[in-house]
């Protein structure tokens, strides 16, 4: 009997225990319920604004010569002359000599052909004579056939004029190889390279040197199709007399400095080029090494510009801050009952500062450009203007 008594006796305190404890938390108040407001999200907002605007295209390219080739003479022989101009880097003008071939040769040339003219002009008036006194001949002394015009001399004529034209023509030839001893460029310029020196022999097809033009450089600009359709501008493109050229405004920065400069697109390739699918368009600068320099600082053949390109036409569109676009063409809107909306929009022009769109929203809207983690349609918040709005 004691042994029961002291298993049980420990169990039976434990079940007194529980039934105190139960009845203790029965006994307890209920804590009063309180319901919570649910905290709105507070986010900055800035109005949409309807404007006309120009649209403005961001890309970038390298400066080329309008116009480059090479310098390969026409007749051979040993350099006798080279200018100060014909030097890397070195500007020349128009005509301006910038080689000369050694003419002893050419010159006499020209003295051999001038004396196979005399000849050929001397036996022209020779057979002239004896076809004169030969149809005389026939005139008075007239038989029943006709005369040949071997008979007559005609045909010995004929060929004292064929002999004489060939002496003229390589009387030409001659003069015409004397003056390409002397190397000349028709337009204004600079030298890239130059091959050469005084001395050497060259022959004709030889490359001597490349030159540029400097009178206008241009541009090539790629573009995607749609930047392209920002511009408003089709392929094939050609700026035409009166017509007014989109202009270009560029730009690179020289060491600590930045220059820019002002041209002009001419033209849109009529094609897409079949490896990047890009569109390229050609603008010209005028003068760049003169008046179309900055400072001093002309637009430079090799220089590696970024460009701006304004467009033509003026279109209305809204006017939002850059940080309001979400997923290339999302925004997010806050109505009159302070709830967010998801809206899609089609947008023509991005910037650094601000976006152009045409349809999605309206002047006055309320666009969100704080961050917005988990964004949801129609979503509860606080909209707050960065400056202050009466």
């Amino acid at each position: 009997m004691k042994k029961l008594f002291r298993i049980s006796a420990p169990i039976l305190v434990l079940v007194a225990g529980f039934i105190v404890m139960q009845g203790l938390v029965a006994a307890k108040p209920e804590p009063e319920k309180q319901d919570e407001e649910i905290r709105k999200l507070s986010l900055y907002v800035d109005s949409v604004e309807s404007e006309k605007v120009t649209v403005a295209v961001r890309t970038q390219g390298e400066v080329r010569p309008k116009m480059e080739i090479d310098l390969i003479p026409q007749v051979s022989g040993r350099i006798v002359a080279m200018s100060e101009s014909f030097s890397e880097g070195a500007e020349f003008a128009p005509n301006t000599m910038l080689l000369k071939i050694d003419d002893a040769n050419y010159r006499v040339a020209v003295v051999n052909a001038e004396a196979r003219v005399a000849e050929a002009q001397t036996e022209l008036e020779r057979q002239l004579a004896t076809a004169e006194i030969k149809a005389e001949e026939w005139r008075d002394n007239p038989k029943e056939e006709d005369p040949t015009d071997f008979a007559l001399n005609l045909t010995q004529v004929a060929q004292a004029k064929a002999q004489l034209r060939s002496a003229r023509a390589a009387l030409d030839r001659a003069r015409l190889d004397l003056e390409r001893t002397e190397i000349r460029v028709p337009f204004h310029g600079r030298v890239r390279h130059r091959n050469v020196g005084i001395g050497q022999y060259v022959t004709a097809g030889m490359p001597m040197g490349r030159v540029f033009s400097i009178d206008t450089v241009e541009v090539r600009l790629p573009l995607t199709d749609t930047q392209l359709v920002e511009l408003n501008l089709p392929l094939g493109f050609t700026v035409e007399d009166g017509m007014n050229a989109p202009e270009v405004q560029f730009s690179a920065k020289l060491g600590n400095r930045e220059f820019s400069w002002t041209g002009s697109i001419v033209r849109i390739d009529a094609a897409i080029d079949q490896d990047t699918r890009l569109i390229y368009a050609t603008a010209e600068i005028q003068d760049p090494y003169g008046i179309g320099a900055m400072n001093g600082m002309p637009m430079a053949v090799g220089m590696f510009v970024n460009a701006e390109i304004q467009g033509v036409a003026e279109q209305s569109a809204y006017v939002m801050p850059r940080l309001a676009l979400r997923n290339k063409d999302q925004v997010y809107v806050i109505n009159e009952n302070n709830e967010l909306e998801i809206r899609t929009v089609e947008v023509i022009s991005t910037s650094e500062e601000r976006v152009l769109v045409t349809s999605g929203v309206t002047a006055g809207d309320r666009v969100v450009t704080s961050p917005v983690p988990n964004a949801v349609d129609g979503m509860a918040v606080e909209p707050l203007f960065r400056n202050a709005q009466s």
